[in-house]
């Protein structure tokens, strides 16, 4: 369907991809990924026709029709949310428009025998016929399904699409997309502004689509659901498999170690060739061996051991100075704008050391809480903070805060104070800015760079509450995870607002669900909530259907029967999950133990280990696993209760004794 020939992309005085070649199937879902900077965005515009590259070409057929959405892009109109959707229908519409022209002329005329009546009957048929084919019937039903899966409500439709942010007009252009149904759509990070219920729904959606797709996105989960091949950008090069992003991760990993190991092997073999060659160049008996082991050498096919770009963000928090055991209460706690109730009467205590996420739908009040919490927005009820307690905010906008004309120096020199100063360089240099980098004005900068920049302003001071909005987002996959390691070492308190799957998963030990204008909490991490969704809305599905059939005799036994199976492999499934995070802590309390036992010996043995107990961070890591230990045995045994409660629950549901 698509063919990409031998390009090559030539940028700041090297190669972006140098003579790379793929194609694209129809209906084929293609996940293509790698680090920030190495031209995926770049690659797509060149498939969009938008930019023309050094050398190779694009090839499609004529007809062929292609849907971009952008990473970035405005999007306007006048009209209101459902009108702007609509407009995805351009050809219907214009036919639509036509009809009613012709009905009304039609109405307007009484010489039913003249010729261009008849013919006018027969532009009738004709236009009907060809509005029909583009599904002009079900245009307005499409559109609403569309917008209702991504986010908007019905009282949404109707509204000017100007009252919306930038986030929610991108679901607008999204919607559009997804309703001309292009023979290929190009998507460029569209999980970036969606929840995480509008991101399952997309994927579903596009699990159906008839499209060929082609996905940039940093989302490992949003990538595995939705892809069967992986196509990625490294080093001016690409590697294409046809799997899904994790499983490619792992057998690329595994072909590189075969790499290195035939390679080794190779080289031994080459060594030894070469020695017999210097050993017996000059004996007249053995020339014929000589000779024959020079033409080997000569022939033979040198292992070739893949390039990997090493470069990544390293670095780990301050250590977190000592708060009071509550950091954070809220007591009736209610958020309005204007008539607008955001949320009311809400109550939660957070504890010290506690990881906790914001999940729910955008517009729900996750990042106005977060706001209430880390600067003080006006709001009813009481938002108490803890004794000694110190904030590092990370804004979901933070890296549009940065001010555009400073350079990436002067970002943090402006704010650095006291011991940290000196550190600067080091600090830039953790998040990939050395060199001449420092010197570029953060006007220049990729979304990339300017959300490291952002996370590299948290390190400026030790804090105890972390909150950080979707700090995710335009970071690539390697980032991340160094992010998500970082933070589970933080031992402070961490407030996370994300809707990145992959990257809750094993972080936080606590979720807040804001839902309706209440915020629920819920103990575990984020799939063990989702699949408890899924279980409650099966259960509502079951009762549902239990109601609709109450007068129907002829439900048969067999049905019951293999309800009650679906519920009993949905409950051992749920049961599963939290004997495995019961097992996995456990795992980790053992490791925490061991590292503990290893500081009490050294502790027990100055004499031995005198240069270790000099370190200036020994006391402080070592009070750092004792209070992990403590957090990591509360939350085994709040797991211990929970399964507890799922069994009575498991026993309740499925009528066992």
């Amino acid at each position: 369907m698509l063919s990409v020939n031998n390009l090559s992309v030539y940028f700041t005085g090297e190669y972006l991809f140098n003579d790379i070649s793929f194609l694209i199937n129809e209906r084929e879902r293609v996940g293509l990924v790698g680090r920030n900077g190495a031209g995926k965005t770049t690659l797509l515009r060149i498939i969009n026709g938008e930019m023309e590259p050094e050398a190779g070409s694009v090839s499609r057929p004529n007809n062929m029709s292609v849907g971009y959405l952008r990473q970035e892009m405005r999007t306007t109109g006048a009209g209101t949310v459902f009108e702007e959707t609509l407009k995805a229908f351009e050809e219907a519409l214009k036919l639509k428009q036509r009809i009613n022209d012709y009905n009304q002329q039609l109405l307007k005329r009484t010489d039913y025998q003249d010729t261009s009546y008849l013919q006018m009957i027969d532009n009738l048929h004709e236009t009907n016929e060809r509005f029909s084919l583009l599904g002009g019937n079900e245009m307005e039903g499409e559109t609403e399904k569309v917008l209702l899966g991504l986010g908007f409500v019905a009282e949404d439709f109707h509204r000017s699409l100007a009252e919306f942010s930038g986030g929610w007009r991108m679901r607008v252009e999204l919607a559009r997309l997804l309703l001309r149904k292009p023979d290929l759509l190009l998507l460029d990070e569209p999980t970036n502004h969606l929840d995480i219920e509008s991101i399952q729904w997309l994927e579903e959606y596009l699990k159906q689509s008839k499209s060929a797709v082609i996905l940039v996105s940093h989302d490992r989960a949003f990538l595995d659901n939705v892809t069967s091949r992986t196509i990625e950008i490294s080093m001016g090069r690409i590697y294409d498999y046809k799997m899904s992003y994790s499983e490619y991760v792992i057998q690329r990993e595994v072909q590189r170690e075969q790499q290195i190991m035939a390679f080794n092997n190779q080289q031994k073999q080459l060594a030894e060739i070469e020695r017999f060659i210097e050993r017996f160049r000059y004996k007249a008996t053995k020339s014929k061996q000589v000779q024959s082991r020079v033409k080997m050498l000569d022939k033979m096919e040198r292992v070739q051991v893949d390039d990997v770009d090493k470069s990544s963000i390293h670095f780990r928090f301050p250590d977190a100075p000592p708060s009071g055991k509550v950091v954070v209460e809220a007591i009736e706690l209610t958020k309005y704008y204007g008539n607008h109730k955001v949320f009311a009467d809400v109550n939660f205590a957070i504890e010290r050391n506690d990881f906790v996420a914001f999940v729910g739908k955008n517009g729900e009040g996750k990042t106005t809480l977060a706001k209430i919490l880390a600067e003080g927005l006006d709001h009813q009820g009481e938002c108490k903070l803890g004794h000694n307690v110190k904030i590092g905010y990370y804004a979901q906008n933070q890296a549009d805060l940065l001010d555009p004309e400073r350079t990436v120096f002067e970002t943090i020199d402006d704010v650095a104070v006291g011991d940290i100063r000196p550190k600067v360089r080091n600090i830039l240099g953790s998040f990939l800015f050395g060199g001449e980098d420092i010197d570029k004005k953060v006007k220049v900068l990729s979304g990339g760079e300017k959300s490291r920049l952002a996370l590299a302003k948290l390190l400026l001071s030790p804090v105890n509450l972390l909150i950080l909005d979707e700090p995710t987002n335009h970071l690539d996959m390697i980032s991340k995870d160094i992010l998500k390691n970082a933070l589970l070492m933080f031992g402070g308190t961490l407030i996370v607002v994300s809707h990145d799957r992959d990257f809750l998963q094993g972080l936080t030990d606590k979720l807040f669900e804001f839902t309706g204008g209440q915020v629920k909490q819920h103990l575990g991490d984020i799939y063990h909530f989702l699949e408890k969704r899924k279980m409650q809305s099966l259960n509502e599905l079951g009762a549902s259907k239990a109601t609709s059939d109450i007068n129907a005799p002829e439900a048969s036994a067999g049905s019951d029967n293999k309800m009650i199976y679906e519920k009993r492999k949905q409950f051992e499934k749920e049961g599963r999950k939290i004997r495995t995070r019961i097992e996995k802590s456990e795992a980790e309390i053992q490791r925490l133990e061991t590292e503990l036992n290893r500081h009490d010996h050294m502790l027990s043995h100055p004499d031995e280990y005198s240069e270790e107990l000099a370190a200036p961070d020994f006391f402080k890591h070592y009070e750092a696993i004792q209070n992990r230990i403590e957090l990591e045995m509360k939350q085994w045994e709040a797991l211990h209760e929970e399964l507890e409660a799922f069994e009575v629950e498991k026993r309740e549901q499925l009528g066992e004794e």
